[in-house]
């Protein structure tokens, strides 16, 4: 007999209500795991550090194909729980929606993606198998997470050979958008050392403020790029100067400054780190002070250039809502960026509007057609 379909609205609210603030479980994996698990998948917990991640297949391992979803069920902080007008994590339902700290992002988009999965499986079962990687690390460091599960999933021998992540990607209307790709994001830190001295007597001092402010007029003198032929211009931006002074008649010894950049396809993180550094190393010939820089990079940009899988979803998301979505690489990192080296992937999901947001929340209509695109996705795959 038949079970009946997995509800995807409840099992949204069931998640709710697990307090999973990234790095915390908070029992949302340990559900997952239980109805996975009832359904025919084999489960596998690959936790690394504090992070908690599950993995599940259902069908053979090394599968002539295998369809993958990606996602994350921990969140971000509630902040002021004073100024919200519902439980964060009481999953109450007003009106049509849905309310709490990861209603949009992203554990209606985990729930839509395993009940699409458990019904699939076991009303058709597929000639290759479906596997689910999912983190409880995406709104953190991420690095415990998605790659900790593709580092286990190569030393076990475990592949998709496609994926989708199922994060929100829809600007204004449930349909509207898929992402192809993302723009790679990397953080520059400098600190400038110059010689502390009166303000009275500035020749005999060596400001770090005046070549730090050089220095960021010098990266913001000149557009890094015009745009690709699938990416909006890189941008950068300036997020703080700072010497931490409270003295007015003192220019201080050290001060620094970190700027942000998100960039396209026609850079990579080393070749905008060689450029970072040419130009401190300018100013610090020009001014006498010391230019360190340190950089961090939270992911290369990358395309999965438009063809079968975005062809895939797509047709899928117009079968469903009668929208043709546009492909976009717009927005900010996502854990697609640690995925696209391993399989072709894109992501599909919700309006991301109140993501992150205080009252936070879903329309419960957009759970159950969420669940329905991705059910006709597996569909259209395997059969």
């Amino acid at each position: 007999m038949t079970a009946a379909p997995l509800d995807p609205v409840a099992l949204t609210a069931e998640l709710i209500r697990c307090r999973s603030v990234t790095p915390a479980e908070g029992g949302a994996l340990v559900l997952l795991e239980r109805v996975l698990t009832g359904a025919g998948f084999a489960c596998t917990r690959v936790d690394r550090g504090p992070t908690a991640n599950l993995f599940a297949r259902w069908g053979a391992r090394g599968a002539n194909r295998s369809f993958g979803f990606n996602g994350h069920t921990d969140v971000v902080p509630v902040g002021d729980a004073a100024a919200w007008t519902h439980d964060p994590f009481g999953a109450e339902v007003v009106d049509g929606w849905m309310y709490g700290r990861g209603a949009t992002d992203m554990k209606s988009g985990v729930a839509a993606f395993v009940a699409a999965a458990v019904d699939f499986v076991q009303t058709t079962p597929p000639d290759g198998a479906v596997i689910l990687a999912i983190t409880g690390d995406e709104e953190g460091e991420a690095t415990d997470g998605t790659p900790a599960l593709l580092d286990w999933m190569a030393a076990q021998g475990e592949r998709m050979t496609h994926c989708l992540v199922g994060e929100p990607t829809c600007p204004e209307f449930f349909g509207d958008m898929i992402k192809i790709g993302r723009r790679g994001s990397m953080t520059a830190f400098f600190t400038a050392t110059g010689v502390q001295g009166h303000s009275a007597y500035p020749h005999r001092a060596r400001n770090p403020l005046s070549a730090l402010v050089r220095l960021m007029t010098r990266l913001e003198a000149e557009p890094l790029d015009g745009g690709t032929a699938h990416f909006d211009a890189s941008t950068l931006a300036i997020t703080t100067i700072d010497c931490g002074n409270p003295a007015t008649n003192v220019i201080p010894a050290r001060a620094r400054a970190t700027v942000n950049i998100r960039f396209n396809d026609a850079h990579s993180s080393d070749s905008l780190g060689r450029w970072l550094a040419e130009q401190a190393a300018a100013v610090q010939a020009e001014t006498g002070v010391t230019m360190e820089l340190r950089l961090s990079v939270s992911g290369e940009s990358f395309l999965t250039p438009p063809g079968p899988l975005s062809d895939l979803v797509a047709g899928a998301v117009q079968a469903e809502t009668g929208r043709r979505p546009q492909l976009s690489t717009s927005g900010g990192t996502s854990d697609a960026r640690f995925v696209r080296n391993h399989c072709p992937v894109v992501e599909f999901g919700l309006v991301g509007k109140t993501m992150h947001q205080v009252d936070e929340r879903v329309e419960l209509a957009q759970i159950a057609a969420l669940k329905a695109v991705y059910a006709r996705i597996l569909k259209d795959y395997f059969v």
